[in-house]
């Protein structure tokens, strides 16, 4: 039996992808169609023998939760339950917090997930990796490659070429370590949790005197995967597929397209198609069945209209998500930019944001995850929110 665990945060997380998560989570935002917790369940849901997922984060239950934790059940079938933190109890506070729900049933493995990566999710690779090389591991973690240069900012992976064991870990060093990161996404055996509560019990003796409500905040990258490092428990998968954080709206709007082109694969009827009567359509296009597009507008590349969106003739939208309830005014013009729900593009206005690709020239190049200004006071290139 196998379980999955998808680490969700909470609302004081995120704070670059606002004022888009001011009133609906983070992982709930709509990413090629769906929300982006939507893409892990998908993923999740194709692992044989799992038979549970568990949501754990801070976010308060609401209707929106509620409703899309219930919609989900339905369409994966497979059992999804949302645990909430007492507080904001870190990395592995959760996984530690609710041991027993994790190993109610007896599960050999469990997958964790962070909610704000996206990508191909290569699980079932991960679990035949598990079982045919490295069945003794507690843990797998799935890496990919990164530029020297940007590998600084992610936890840093040293490992044996030859049996693919983690020798050593660092979260974002100073100095260059490897340019192998973590991808946010692990196999565990329950062996794990011991591990864990050692972590624990030496945070509670230092803070014996001054007891607080931190003292369950565990961080899975400190507590677990370091001293796991080099003791032969530890192993990696490395990826050479899609893989990327979900930290900003460019990062969104750069899901989206990737997420858009999978959809070729295991989703075609999901893709918008030329045809009489209907928009123009270049490229990945998702349309909503709700959103009403005049055949004169034309869509595309990586275009992805939301429910009851409105765009009207002679619209023009390209690398762009428009969300729910939006309406694009005639012969309006909107590129590489995120429309807000219920927001209105006049007629014959133009919305154009600066894409903020990574660099075809550099391989493993990832998305730059820049603030807003940079330390000359000038704004860096972003796609553009409404």
């Amino acid at each position: 039996m196998i379980k999955a665990v998808i680490l969700v945060g909470g609302p004081v997380k995120g704070t670059r992808f606002r004022p888009l998560s001011f009133d609906l989570p983070k992982p709930l935002f709509p990413v090629a169609g769906f929300p982006i917790l939507h893409h892990h369940l998908e993923a999740c849901s194709q692992i044989p023998d799992l038979t549970e997922i568990l949501i754990i984060g801070f976010y308060q239950p609401s209707d929106v939760i509620r409703k899309f934790l219930n919609d989900s059940q339905l369409e994966f079938h497979v059992q999804i339950r949302y645990l909430q933190e007492y507080t904001a109890l870190g990395t592995a506070g959760g996984i530690y917090h609710f041991r027993d729900q994790i190993l109610t049933g007896n599960p050999s493995l469990f997958f964790v997930l962070y909610a704000d990566v996206c990508g191909d999710f290569p699980l079932l690779e991960m679990l035949t990796f598990h079982r045919q090389r490295a069945p003794q591991a507690q843990g797998i973690v799935l890496g990919t490659e990164a530029t020297r240069q940007q590998s600084r900012s992610y936890g840093c992976v040293v490992e044996d070429k030859d049996t693919h064991e983690i020798l050593h870990y660092v979260e974002r060093p100073e100095t260059f370590v490897s340019s192998t990161i973590n991808c946010g996404v692990y196999l565990f055996s329950p062996a794990i949790l011991k591990t864990l509560e050692v972590a624990c019990k030496k945070r509670l003796e230092k803070n014996f005197h001054c007891r607080t409500r931190s003292s369950g905040v565990l961080c899975l990258q400190q507590d677990l995967l370091v001293p796991l490092a080099g003791t032969g428990a530890l192993f990696m998968y490395l990826t050479s597929q899609f893989w990327s954080q979900i930290k900003s709206a460019s990062a969104a709007v750069y899901a989206n397209r990737h997420y858009l082109a999978s959809y070729h694969l295991s989703h075609p009827d999901y893709l918008a198609k030329n045809r009489p009567g209907s928009p123009i359509v270049l490229g990945d296009v998702f349309i909503h069945p709700t959103a009403v597009v005049h055949p004169t507008a034309v869509l595309g590349p990586n275009v992805t209209i939301g429910r009851d969106a409105t765009v009207a003739a002679g619209a023009r939208v390209r690398e762009t998500i428009v969300l729910e309830g939006a309406l694009l005014e005639a012969h309006c013009c909107v590129l590489y930019s995120i429309v807000g729900w219920h927001s209105t593009v006049g007629a014959w206005a133009r919305v154009e944001g600066t894409p903020d690709d990574p660099n075809p020239n550099k391989p493993f190049a990832k998305l730059e995850l820049q603030s807003m200004c940079s330390s000359e006071g000038k704004l860096n290139p972003s796609i553009t929110v409404i």
